[in-house]
């Protein structure tokens, strides 16, 4: 008989029995989980995620959806609550075992304690593993800069995880082409309290975007709920706020924003740019590039919602030819973020500089 385990689930609260099997000749895997007692609001998806550790939630949630995790013998939703009693049965694949290998890509360190470390991140740099990208990561920088601090310092093996094992110390994320402050937790306390904060939209952040066009309004609000792109599955959109409860993926989301320039030097760019300051008041994946791309202003190089790129041949007024990139990337840096720091409870103020394709594109077209 396979052994029971996990009465007391640990780090969940939930009060389950765990029957594990023998991997198949397959390399699947079977797994019972009777859960004993539930909290309230407890996704599948998440209690999973945490549960087995090594598999990424968006697996996780793929397998669900194609009956490879079923709830007393049904299929249900990534989003299912589960209850007491429920009976939870998975065939899932033996998981491979993700090492995050130290790799020495510059880090620009604004701020660094025991518990906390922020970084102003370059553009290019995805900020952990993921489908495809298990180097070159902000993981794998961090990893290599935590091995060359000596025996005293953590190893990256040692920083806290929520979810996932293989995104240690991830408290929030950048995109891949977006610039600027990003915190890592380097402690239970930080991951938690950072969490918590952000939870709770305690924390403030302040973005730099050059913009297509010229805004109407030199400050305004946008307050327009985001959701998953009903036809391309990496992209978001707005959904129509019409006062009744969202769809269960649909989202609040409120930005609001300041004209610092309006930008004159277009070239053959048609209707200039206009180089704002953006305050998140929520924090939904691609807020602020879906709700910039919503008004008509896309970020400029944010070609998934609308943006292009700028070229010097652009603003020599030659429209048809392509020589001397300017800016390809979007436009995007996270300037400074305000919280409360997790040990000492102080308020931090951390800033990180515009890098330089981002001044230079200001420069070009008559900015600061």
């Amino acid at each position: 008989m396979p052994d029971k385990t996990h009465i007391n689930a640990p780090g969940t609260g939930m009060q389950v029995v765990e029957t594990p099997e023998e991997p198949n000749q397959d390399g699947l895997r079977r797994l019972r989980i009777d859960i004993r007692r539930a909290l309230p609001d407890r996704r599948l998806d998440k209690y999973l995620a945490g549960r087995l550790g090594e598999m990424s939630r968006t697996a996780l949630q793929q397998y669900i959806r194609e009956g490879a995790v079923t709830v007393n013998q049904r299929i249900v939703k990534p989003s299912y609550t589960i209850q007491t009693g429920d009976v939870i049965e998975m065939l899932l694949p033996e998981p491979e075992e993700l090492v995050i290998e130290p790799e020495p890509i510059p880090l620009d360190i604004v701020y660094e304690d025991d518990d906390i470390i922020a970084v102003n991140k370059q553009p290019g740099l995805i900020v952990h593993p993921a489908r495809g990208n298990h180097s070159g990561t902000l993981l794998n920088a961090l990893a290599y800069y935590l091995q060359q601090q000596g025996q005293d310092a953590p190893s990256l093996d040692d920083l806290p995880h929520r979810d996932e094992k293989f995104r240690p110390g991830i408290v929030h994320r950048l995109d891949r082409d977006t610039t600027g402050i990003i915190l890592l937790a380097k402690t239970k306390l930080a991951l938690w309290r950072l969490g918590r904060q952000f939870e709770l939209r305690r924390i403030q952040k302040a973005y730099r975007a050059i913009v297509h066009g010229q805004i109407d309004l030199d400050e305004d609000v946008i307050d327009a709920p985001i959701g998953p792109h009903l036809h391309h599955r990496e992209r978001y959109a707005v959904y129509q706020n019409t006062g009744e409860q969202l769809p269960p993926r649909v989202k609040s989301a409120v930005t609001r924003y300041r004209v610092l320039q309006r930008l004159t030097n277009a070239g053959a760019i048609a209707g200039g740019f206009t180089y704002l300051e953006l305050y998140p008041k929520t924090g939904r994946t691609h807020q602020l590039r879906v709700h910039m791309s919503y008004t008509g202003h896309p970020i400029v190089g944010d070609k998934t919602y609308g943006g292009g790129p700028i070229y010097q041949s652009q603003l020599d007024g030659k429209a048809d030819a392509a020589y001397g990139p300017i800016i390809t990337r979007q436009a995007l840096h996270a300037a400074m973020i305000e919280f409360q720091h997790p040990r000492t409870l102080k308020t931090m103020h951390l800033e990180a500089p515009l890098p330089e394709d981002f001044l230079s594109t200001l420069r070009a077209l008559g900015g600061e």
